[in-house]
């Protein structure tokens, strides 16, 4: 938190006035804000050996022999920025692992199996808002699924307007 900011996160209570130190994540702006300063930290690892949104980082290498080195870098820029980490939450030398709802492995960001299980898993929905959770699901997978947009439309249809709820052959179809 900027010093200067400080005095604006004041609060009240029993024991006195208080103001926060480090940004505190309820605050409206908090992630945003976060978010700004992970990628100025972080300008030239991002994209190349680093991966970050908000507050979940990932470290990553092509060649197991080069990881140490972008580990080092990070901790580098982590400590001339007087950040720190949660060591419950870290996990080293991982070859694959869900982040951010996706499977990074070796080949690159890859579709999460467990949210193509749901998918398949799902009935036919009764109500719009199992309707609403099927579009969810299809989005969440959009970038591995070629005209996923389109492939929703009956789907969209479905909630379009204040019209009764009806699910027909041409929705299931698609599902």
């Amino acid at each position: 938190m900027n010093p200067d900011d400080r005095e604006k996160t004041a609060f009240i209570t029993d024991r006195g006035i208080y103001y926060y130190k480090v940004m505190p994540f309820g605050l409206k702006n908090a992630g945003a804000t976060y978010q700004r300063l992970v990628n100025k930290m972080f300008a030239d690892q991002l994209g190349k050996t680093m991966e970050g949104y908000i507050d979940d980082m990932l470290v990553k290498s092509l060649e197991e022999k080069d990881h140490v080195t972008h580990l080092r870098n990070c901790f580098k820029q982590l400590n001339s920025n007087n950040m720190k980490l949660n060591p419950t939450k870290c996990r080293f030398a991982v070859t694959s692992r869900e982040f951010l709802g996706y499977m990074v492995t070796r080949r690159g960001i890859e579709a999460n199996p467990k949210q193509i299980l749901a998918l398949i898993e799902m009935t036919s929905p009764k109500t719009k808002l199992e309707v609403q959770r099927i579009t969810g699901r299809v989005a969440a997978l959009n970038r591995f699924i070629s005209r996923s947009t389109d492939k929703c439309l009956p789907f969209y249809d479905t909630l379009r307007g204040n019209k009764k709820f009806e699910w027909n052959d041409r929705c299931e179809n698609y599902l």
